[in-house]
């Protein structure tokens, strides 16, 4: 595993909020949140801690990392971004061991944690092998982690598969988010902002539809790479 002082950024090329495609719903939310974060210090005057703990789950490509990416944008926070199923060593106590140093890190810096993958551990929590019982320990050992983390720093925590995770870590997060194919409708939205870019004569392309927003970017910018490909081709005879 790599140090995890080499995991810590700060993202020049992160969106806003307000830029990402999300429904109306995760929209509000997420204003929700950073108005918490706006008031963090009158809210404390009555006790209220500021939610802090979000687990974004659906579709693949439909902007869970990006979203990460933004909240930390807008607080203004540093983000430490991990692939759980990257982290998981073949000696789960270094494992647990890493985790451990992971949130202790992104603490200190008051930062916002992404645990991408995240039902991997939830998932192998399940395995029936020699390897069990250690994995249990590793999950228990997660949740305690969960529990302490602190309110001056975020928790994100993202999975394809919500259905998988334990019922003990889902209950930790305070804030869910759902991650749709988008519709019709915002994928034409997102192909106009897309092609907007491009002069008028790469714009026409054949449009696709019930795929992801990262689907959907690749086969547009795949069908103008080719324009131009052809356009430059005529051109050199």
């Amino acid at each position: 595993m790599k140090t995890v002082y080499d995991l810590t950024i700060r993202d020049k090329n992160a969106i806003e909020i307000e830029e990402i495609q999300l429904n109306m719903d995760n929209k509000q939310i997420l204003t929700k949140l950073l108005k918490e974060y706006k008031y963090i210090k009158e809210l404390s005057q009555y006790n209220l801690n500021i939610n802090h703990k979000l687990l974004l789950h659906g579709h693949t490509g439909c902007g869970k990392t990006t979203t990460a990416k933004a909240i930390a944008k807008a607080l203004g926070k540093k983000i430490v971004i991990v692939n759980l199923s990257n982290l998981i060593s073949s000696k789960l106590g270094e494992t647990a061991q890493n985790i451990q140093v992971l949130f202790e890190k992104a603490a200190n810096e008051k930062a916002v944690l992404f645990l991408d993958e995240f039902d991997y551990i939830g998932k192998a929590r399940d395995l029936e092998d020699t390897d069990a019982g250690e994995m249990k320990r590793l999950v228990n050992n997660l949740i305690q982690l969960i529990d302490y983390y602190p309110t001056d720093a975020i928790l994100i925590a993202a999975t394809n598969h919500l259905k998988i995770l334990d019922a003990a870590i889902r209950r930790r997060f305070q804030i869910n988010l759902k991650f749709e194919l988008p519709t019709k409708a915002e994928l034409d939205v997102y192909y106009a902002n897309l092609l907007s870019q491009f002069p008028v004569r790469f714009r026409e392309i054949k449009r696709s539809y019930e795929i992801s927003y990262a689907e959907a970017k690749d086969r547009l910018n795949t069908q103008v790479k080719w324009k131009i490909i052809e356009e430059l081709e005529q051109a050199n005879g």
